[in-house]
């Protein structure tokens, strides 16, 4: 046997943490093994006793049957001890995935969780079940969710997958979520994911940038021939900052073309408050040329194909369209996202408006969050201080 096989096998034998079972006889019949005990961090000693059955024969047979169950359930990960500690910690790792899957959609009914969270807390933890299956030596019980699972998951998603940081911290995020609901369901006593750190993001420049001028107008001609519905969508995010999932909700009764603006109810606004934005002429010309005034107020501005319609489609269908059709299409660099409009519309504002008015469009809390849109190549020294003589 080569050292790198029998390295190997030492690391299973670790990973098992325990001696198979034998029957013990003499004064005292016993099925007796080892296993390891978290708690004290070191092997410790199981017995079964057997004296209660009379008869030897009946011993020997219980005996017989117990050590094959227990082999398997140990092979599969059980620990005695844990299972002695808390009943809970003895659950399967599927079945507790299950417990959680239907604690989430309950916040999402009671609309504690946002969809788009519910989202994405499914797809993680469906992520982490599938690559679990692919491991080695995959978790079989809840109490094998351990600090040095997480971490491993985590190095799989950064280094393996090569993921950005900002999704590697993402996923910390959700398995200390889900290690809380551990807790709190009494599956574990302490959160698995307890000290493990994000990495800073600090110097992580952004993926997404401005779109220059020229691309713009590649792009109004291209949606203009090819979905004048999705430009209008396009438009509306350009000048007016409306996120996609408020898109999504707006209804053709928010619309007040009489004082040029849209409203946002507080419960599709991001900010939690009924907001009001203005509506350029631009934005209303299209929507005049698109007819979509001429159906009933309570549809949809964007259903289906982004037209006018009774059901609400996913906001997913805006960045979908964007990088199946607008981005293949116009061959655009992966920086431009469909958000890019946003930003390109935010950093042009900014320098033909005051930084006020630019604020209250884009409903931002503070002046330093607009102001994070100027470019430093933009801005420009102050005339005054330029003859500015001070004492020195």
């Amino acid at each position: 046997m080569d050292l790198h096989q029998n390295s190997e096998n030492n690391a299973i034998e670790e990973i098992k943490a325990f001696s198979y079972p034998k029957l013990y006889t003499g004064k005292e019949w016993y099925v007796g093994f080892n296993a390891f005990d978290p708690a004290s961090k070191s092997m410790r000693r199981k017995k079964i006793k057997l004296n209660h059955i009379k008869k030897i024969g009946g011993r020997r047979q219980y005996a017989d049957g117990l050590i094959r169950r227990l082999i398997v359930k140990l092979e599969k990960g059980w620990n005695p001890w844990i299972e002695a500690e808390n009943e809970k910690a003895y659950k399967t790792f599927a079945e507790t995935c299950e417990h959680y899957r239907k604690y989430i959609q309950k916040l999402l009914n009671d609309g504690v969780l946002r969809e788009d969270t519910h989202r994405s807390y499914k797809s993680q933890l469906q992520n982490i079940e599938k690559w679990n299956a692919k491991r080695k030596i995959p978790i079989f019980y809840i109490y094998q969710f351990d600090r040095e699972f997480i971490t491993e998951f985590l190095d799989y998603v950064y280094e393996d997958l090569k993921r950005s940081v900002i999704t590697r911290n993402n996923y910390l995020l959700f398995t200390s979520n889900f290690s809380q609901f551990l807790v709190d369901k009494q599956y574990m006593k302490v959160k698995p994911s307890n000290g493990i750190n994000a990495i800073s993001t600090k110097h992580v420049k952004k993926k997404r940038s401005v779109i220059e001028e020229k691309d713009i107008v590649r792009l109004c001609d291209y949606l203009s021939h090819k979905n004048k519905h999705y430009l209008l969508a396009c438009y509306i995010l350009h000048y007016c900052f409306v996120r996609r999932k408020e898109m999504s909700y707006i209804q053709l009764k928010h619309f007040n073309l009489q004082k040029q603006t849209l409203f946002i109810p507080a419960d599709i606004s991001k900010n939690g408050g009924s907001e009001i934005v203005t509506l350029p002429e631009k934005i209303i010309h299209l929507m005049i040329d698109l007819k979509v005034f001429n159906y009933p107020n309570d549809f949809y501005l964007f259903s289906g194909n982004f037209q006018p319609g009774e059901n609400r489609k996913h906001e997913k269908q805006f960045t979908d369209f964007w990088s199946y059709h607008v981005r293949k299409d116009l061959k655009f660099p992966e920086r431009y996202q469909f958000y890019s409009l946003k930003d390109t519309g935010i950093t042009d504002m900014l320098e033909r408006y005051d930084i006020l008015t630019v604020r209250d469009q884009a409903r931002h809390s503070s002046i330093e969050m607009t102001n994070k849109y100027t470019r430093v190549e933009r801005k420009s020294a102050n005339p005054i201080i330029t003859k500015h003589n001070g004492l020195l």
